[in-house]
């Protein structure tokens, strides 16, 4: 359920002074609708999921707010100056944020638009792999980017977003989160969270691009399937404790915005020193396994249109621009 209006400033208001007491009157008075409506819009708003207490004589009290990504709980101390601002759809249940992303995006949805859901029946990630949460326990979102810039550097769009949630659960959890090209987040030898770039173009140039993120938040450990146990994780798993989803995704917007703007305005130089230092890949010896190939050879840099170059053979390196990664150098994937 997403709320608008005067339900939306109500909320606010209460929000404000949260766990205090607020009178039918000041609010009232604030939002210039009647005490019979403030009555009405208070019953939605606690459909919605927040725990609001009610009394003769001292009015209405919010207590807690619903572990849910609403609109109205991600906007509401979101720092970001357009990503999320722009628009956020909100499904309990969806096919995949992506698809829905990708909708909106040829409708014209500006850039910044976010689609955010509890659970979603056929979520996807890398060459077709499915990506599931149950509801409630992850973060499934998708944006919406419109970049000037050529399709032949949309892959740089990947690897900023893959700095982006790193740095974010970093500085947010305190775990030690760490980027597999390219486009996973690893804690040890276990996967936190994937991202899928999708792009449209038009000539040479991006029409838009739209970014994927699955990652497990508070997801127990048993709670995932023993296909998968020894090799996915998740942010309570490695901190023992439940977080805020609605708290990640915002710390990740804004990490996100502000690389944005840096790769979009200055390039991607500070962009591929920050992935270079989370990675710890340069100098490895790996075996890539693509489409209709596998090689093995050493890394020798990330170029700047974030390709991977390998050293395997006499001559120029190769440049691998997807596949699957298997460290060969005493650490599995």
């Amino acid at each position: 359920m997403t709320l608008s209006g005067k339900r939306q400033a109500l909320l606010v208001a209460l929000r404000s002074r949260t766990g205090q007491w607020v009178s039918g009157e000041e609010l009232s008075g604030g939002l210039g609708i009647s005490r019979a409506a403030i009555s009405k819009h208070i019953a939605t708003i606690k459909a919605a999921g927040y725990a609001i207490a009610s009394a003769p004589g001292k009015g209405y009290r919010l207590t807690s707010g619903p572990d849910r990504l609403l609109p109205e709980e991600i906007l509401f101390g979101l720092k970001t100056a357009f990503m999320g601002k722009a628009g956020i759809v909100h499904h309990p249940l969806i096919d995949s944020t992506n698809t829905q992303a990708r909708a909106l995006a040829r409708t014209g949805a500006p850039e910044g638009t976010l689609v955010v859901a509890e659970t979603q029946s056929a979520g996807r990630g890398r060459k077709g792999r499915s990506w599931m949460a149950s509801t409630g326990e992850g973060l499934l979102v998708s944006l919406i980017l419109r970049p000037a810039m050529e399709p032949s550097r949309a892959a740089l769009i990947t690897l900023m977003t893959a700095v982006s949630v790193a740095e974010a659960l970093i500085e947010e959890t305190g775990i030690d989160a760490r980027i597999k090209w390219p486009n996973d987040i690893l804690v040890g030898r276990k996967k936190m969270a994937g991202i899928l770039t999708e792009m449209s173009m038009e000539l040479d140039a991006v029409d838009y691009v739209i970014v994927g993120l699955g990652l497990n938040v508070n997801t127990p450990l048993a709670s995932f399937h023993s296909d998968i146990r020894d090799i996915a994780t998740s942010v309570m798993a490695e901190s023992s404790a439940p977080f805020s989803r609605v708290a990640l995704l915002q710390a990740i917007l804004l990490k996100f915005e502000t690389h944005y703007e840096t790769l979009t305005q200055k390039g991607p130089e500070s962009i591929l020193v920050r992935w270079k230092a989370l990675s710890d890949i340069v100098g490895r010896r790996v075996r890539v396994s693509m489409m209709r190939e596998e090689i093995e050879g050493r890394v020798i840099d990330i170029d700047a249109d974030g390709v991977l170059l390998i050293d395997n053979a006499p001559g120029e390196p190769l440049r691998i621009l997807s596949g699957d990664i298997t460290y060969l150098d005493g650490e599995s994937d």
